[in-house]
Protein backbone atom coordinates (compact mmCIF):
# COMPACT_ATOMS: atom_id res chain seq x y z
CA UNK A 1 0.00 0.00 0.00
CA UNK A 2 1.31 3.45 -0.85
CA UNK A 3 1.64 6.22 1.75
CA UNK A 4 -1.15 8.21 0.09
CA UNK A 5 -3.57 5.29 0.75
CA UNK A 6 -2.72 4.91 4.45
CA UNK A 7 -5.55 5.85 6.82
CA UNK A 8 -5.95 6.04 10.59
CA UNK A 9 -6.54 2.58 12.08
CA UNK A 10 -4.56 0.66 9.43
CA UNK A 11 -1.85 -1.77 10.50
CA UNK A 12 1.46 -1.68 8.64
CA UNK A 13 4.89 -3.28 8.85
CA UNK A 14 7.66 -0.81 9.72
CA UNK A 15 11.23 -1.95 10.51
CA UNK A 16 10.03 -5.58 10.79
CA UNK A 17 7.48 -4.76 13.51
CA UNK A 18 3.71 -4.28 13.32
CA UNK A 19 2.53 -0.70 13.82
CA UNK A 20 -0.92 0.88 14.08
CA UNK A 21 -1.46 4.13 12.17
CA UNK A 22 -2.79 6.72 14.64
CA UNK A 23 -2.60 9.73 12.31
CA UNK A 24 -1.89 10.45 8.65
CA UNK A 25 -1.57 14.09 7.52
CA UNK A 26 -0.89 15.36 3.99
CA UNK A 27 1.57 18.30 4.06
CA UNK A 28 2.56 20.69 1.26
CA UNK A 29 5.20 23.09 2.63
CA UNK A 30 5.86 26.12 0.40
CA UNK A 31 8.07 25.32 -2.58
CA UNK A 32 8.87 21.78 -1.41
CA UNK A 33 7.30 18.53 -2.54
CA UNK A 34 4.25 17.23 -0.75
CA UNK A 35 4.67 14.46 1.80
CA UNK A 36 2.62 12.45 4.29
CA UNK A 37 3.44 12.71 7.97
CA UNK A 38 2.31 9.45 9.52
CA UNK A 39 2.25 8.69 13.25
CA UNK A 40 2.74 5.01 14.06
CA UNK A 41 2.22 3.11 17.32
CA UNK A 42 4.30 -0.02 17.83
CA UNK A 43 1.89 -2.79 18.86
CA UNK A 44 4.63 -4.66 20.70
CA UNK A 45 5.92 -1.96 23.04
CA UNK A 46 3.49 0.94 22.57
CA UNK A 47 6.09 3.46 21.37
CA UNK A 48 4.92 6.25 19.08
CA UNK A 49 7.00 7.43 16.11
CA UNK A 50 6.43 9.98 13.37
CA UNK A 51 7.78 9.48 9.87
CA UNK A 52 7.57 11.39 6.61
CA UNK A 53 6.77 9.53 3.42
CA UNK A 54 6.56 10.54 -0.22
CA UNK A 55 3.08 9.82 -1.64
CA UNK A 56 4.43 6.85 -3.64
CA UNK A 57 6.47 5.27 -0.80
CA UNK A 58 5.43 1.71 -0.04
CA UNK A 59 4.19 0.67 3.40
CA UNK A 60 3.44 -3.08 3.63
CA UNK A 61 -0.06 -3.62 5.01
CA UNK A 62 -0.53 -6.21 7.75
CA UNK A 63 -3.85 -8.04 7.93
CA UNK A 64 -4.91 -8.89 11.49
CA UNK A 65 -7.47 -11.54 12.31
CA UNK A 66 -9.80 -10.31 15.11
CA UNK A 67 -11.18 -13.00 17.41
CA UNK A 68 -13.65 -12.77 20.27
CA UNK A 69 -11.97 -14.08 23.42
CA UNK A 70 -12.98 -14.52 27.04
CA UNK A 71 -10.68 -13.64 29.95
CA UNK A 72 -10.48 -16.61 32.30
CA UNK A 73 -7.93 -15.92 35.06
CA UNK A 74 -4.47 -14.58 35.93
CA UNK A 75 -1.55 -16.56 37.36
CA UNK A 76 2.28 -16.72 37.17
CA UNK A 77 2.20 -17.71 33.48
CA UNK A 78 0.18 -14.63 32.53
CA UNK A 79 -3.37 -13.70 31.67
CA UNK A 80 -5.35 -16.67 30.33
CA UNK A 81 -7.92 -16.28 27.56
CA UNK A 82 -10.17 -18.63 25.59
CA UNK A 83 -11.02 -18.25 21.90
CA UNK A 84 -14.83 -18.25 21.81
CA UNK A 85 -15.02 -20.13 18.48
CA UNK A 86 -12.38 -22.84 18.81
CA UNK A 87 -12.35 -23.01 22.65
CA UNK A 88 -8.55 -22.94 22.50
CA UNK A 89 -6.95 -21.39 25.61
CA UNK A 90 -3.78 -19.28 25.59
CA UNK A 91 -1.89 -16.94 27.91
CA UNK A 92 -0.77 -13.36 27.28
CA UNK A 93 2.17 -11.83 29.11
CA UNK A 94 1.83 -8.55 31.00
CA UNK A 95 4.03 -6.69 28.49
CA UNK A 96 1.50 -7.37 25.69
CA UNK A 97 -1.45 -6.23 27.81
CA UNK A 98 0.23 -3.23 29.44
CA UNK A 99 -2.28 -1.00 31.25
CA UNK A 100 -5.19 -2.98 29.81
CA UNK A 101 -4.65 -5.65 32.47
CA UNK A 102 -6.31 -3.35 35.02
CA UNK A 103 -9.61 -3.45 33.12
CA UNK A 104 -9.98 -7.25 32.83
CA UNK A 105 -12.47 -9.07 35.02
CA UNK A 106 -13.19 -12.79 34.98
CA UNK A 107 -15.47 -13.98 32.14
CA UNK A 108 -15.15 -10.62 30.34
CA UNK A 109 -15.21 -10.89 26.55
CA UNK A 110 -12.81 -8.76 24.50
CA UNK A 111 -11.53 -8.70 20.94
CA UNK A 112 -7.92 -9.78 20.37
CA UNK A 113 -6.22 -9.24 17.01
CA UNK A 114 -4.06 -12.14 15.81
CA UNK A 115 -1.25 -12.15 13.24
CA UNK A 116 -0.13 -15.54 11.93
CA UNK A 117 -2.00 -17.25 14.81
CA UNK A 118 -0.16 -15.17 17.43
CA UNK A 119 -2.11 -12.77 19.67
CA UNK A 120 -0.81 -9.26 18.95
CA UNK A 121 -3.24 -6.56 20.07
CA UNK A 122 -5.94 -6.91 22.76
CA UNK A 123 -8.78 -4.36 22.62
CA UNK A 124 -10.74 -3.61 25.78
CA UNK A 125 -14.10 -1.76 25.71
CA UNK A 126 -14.04 2.04 25.98
CA UNK A 127 -15.78 1.97 29.38
CA UNK A 128 -15.65 -0.87 31.92
CA UNK A 129 -17.44 -1.40 35.24
CA UNK A 130 -15.24 -2.30 38.21
CA UNK A 131 -16.03 -2.84 41.89
CA UNK A 132 -14.33 -0.59 44.46
CA UNK A 133 -12.53 -2.77 47.03
CA UNK A 134 -10.90 -0.07 49.14
CA UNK A 135 -11.93 3.56 49.56
CA UNK A 136 -11.23 5.82 52.55
CA UNK A 137 -14.36 7.46 53.97
CA UNK A 138 -15.26 10.92 52.64
CA UNK A 139 -14.89 13.76 55.15
CA UNK A 140 -18.14 15.57 55.89
CA UNK A 141 -18.19 19.19 54.81
CA UNK A 142 -15.74 18.70 51.92
CA UNK A 143 -18.54 18.56 49.37
CA UNK A 144 -18.43 22.29 48.60
CA UNK A 145 -15.56 21.93 46.17
CA UNK A 146 -14.94 19.18 43.63
CA UNK A 147 -12.80 17.00 45.91
CA UNK A 148 -11.76 13.44 45.12
CA UNK A 149 -10.15 10.56 46.94
CA UNK A 150 -8.06 7.63 45.75
CA UNK A 151 -9.88 4.29 45.59
CA UNK A 152 -8.64 0.79 44.75
CA UNK A 153 -10.60 -1.33 42.27
CA UNK A 154 -10.94 -5.13 42.21
CA UNK A 155 -8.25 -5.42 39.51
CA UNK A 156 -5.64 -3.38 41.39
CA UNK A 157 -6.26 -0.14 39.49
CA UNK A 158 -6.12 3.03 41.60
CA UNK A 159 -8.43 5.82 40.47
CA UNK A 160 -9.59 9.19 41.76
CA UNK A 161 -13.29 9.11 42.64
CA UNK A 162 -15.71 11.61 44.20
CA UNK A 163 -16.06 11.57 47.99
CA UNK A 164 -19.49 9.85 47.89
CA UNK A 165 -18.08 6.62 46.34
CA UNK A 166 -17.71 3.93 49.00
CA UNK A 167 -16.20 0.47 49.27
CA UNK A 168 -18.39 -2.08 47.44
CA UNK A 169 -19.75 0.44 44.89
CA UNK A 170 -19.42 -0.29 41.18
CA UNK A 171 -17.93 2.50 39.08
CA UNK A 172 -17.51 3.14 35.35
CA UNK A 173 -13.96 3.82 34.16
CA UNK A 174 -12.78 5.19 30.80
CA UNK A 175 -10.11 2.72 29.63
CA UNK A 176 -8.31 5.25 27.41
CA UNK A 177 -7.75 7.83 30.15
CA UNK A 178 -8.09 5.66 33.25
CA UNK A 179 -10.50 8.17 34.80
CA UNK A 180 -13.73 7.78 36.73
CA UNK A 181 -16.83 8.33 34.57
CA UNK A 182 -19.70 7.61 36.94
CA UNK A 183 -21.46 5.05 39.07
CA UNK A 184 -22.67 1.83 37.50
Amino acid sequence: MQAKEVRKGATVMHQNEIHLVTESVHRTPGNLRAFYQITLKNLKNGRMIQNRYAPDDDLPRVVLDPKQCQFLYHDDEGYHFMDMQSYHTFALKEDILGEKKYYLTENMEIKIDFHEDRPIFPEVPGIVVLKVTDAPPGIKGDSVSNNTKTAMCETGRKINVPLFVNEGDEVKINTETGEYVGRA
